[in-house]
């Protein structure tokens, strides 16, 4: 929804400016110079302020907050019938038999099955580390659900970095928006002499900067900082899911009862029935 979001944004602001009576030639004209100014210092000061990794997050998040949608219902279910297809071979073959799934999990045609699943990376690499931990020492299910949730809180600290730094930039667009209709009224000085009409036309090309500025930051980059934010929350959710059938396997449960634990922590509006989870690990048994 985010392009459908930024074409709604331009719709109603420049609609409504053009049904005022406004003149769009004014803004056309001036627009790639003031946001030359405002873009040009603005990303500038992003280089400054952060270093080269969280630059490329702050891009990479930025894109797919335009396009991600969170994890739907049928991820979840995906995601729970992997868990209990995974826990399953674990608890009646033996950890031996789990070991080359974990391993390599782009061979493995367990996790090949699941290309949602595949497609996270976080995901892969949470299940999976977590897996050969459990295998190579006797870890207590408190300690697992300990070393879960700082796993979580790394992964969350430098996505969120990301985010605050687009976030930085959103704040700063209305002041550099100013600096930029400054330097348009520095410019006006010069043509005091040249008649009303003529500096009527400077101011205008001058005020286009202001607007800019606060138009790219709560219309735009302000918007998308936020969606980062969510995006990054709806995949800390994902993992939740996750750590909570680990921590049930490590309770020495059932394959079932983990799936239905790791079931209880999805949201209420994304999480799907016990008879959609009962028929989905059936489906398993199946295909078994």
């Amino acid at each position: 929804m985010g392009f459908v979001g930024i074409l709604v944004v331009f719709a109603m602001v420049f609609g409504g400016f053009l049904l005022a009576g406004g003149k769009m030639s004014i803004i056309i004209k001036a627009a790639p110079l003031e946001l030359m100014i405002i873009g040009g210092a603005a990303f500038g000061g992003y280089l400054i302020a952060n270093p080269m990794k969280t630059i490329k997050a702050g891009i990479r998040m930025g894109i797919k907050a335009l396009t991600a949608k969170g994890p739907t219902k049928q991820q979840y279910i995906e995601l729970l019938q992997l868990l209990f297809q995974l826990f399953t071979v674990f608890r009646k073959d033996g950890p031996q038999a789990v070991e080359k799934h974990i391993e390599n999990p782009e061979q493995s045609d367990i996790f090949k099955a699941y290309p949602s699943f595949m497609a996270n990376h976080h995901a892969v690499d949470y299940l999976c580390d977590t897996m050969k931990t459990m295998l190579a020492t006797d870890l207590s299910s408190y300690d697992l659900d300990d070393l879960l949730d700082t796993d979580l809180k790394s992964i969350h600290a430098e996505e969120h970095a990301a985010q605050h730094a687009v976030q930085v930039v959103a704040d700063g667009f209305p002041g550099l928006g100013i600096v930029a209709a400054v330097l348009g009224i520095i410019k006006t000085m010069d043509y005091l002499t040249a008649g009303a009409e003529t500096i009527g036309k400077l101011v205008a090309s001058a005020l286009v900067g202001t607007m800019l500025g606060v138009f790219g930051a709560y219309g735009i980059v302000g918007p998308i900082a936020t969606k980062m934010g969510n995006d990054i929350e709806a995949e800390g959710r994902y993992l939740a899911v996750i750590k909570a059938a680990l921590v049930a396997l490590a309770r020495n449960n059932p394959p079932i009862v983990c799936v239905e634990y790791a079931r209880r922590q999805i949201q209420p509006e994304e999480r799907p029935s016990f008879d959609e989870v009962d028929k989905a690990t059936k489906d398993i048994k199946k295909a078994a």
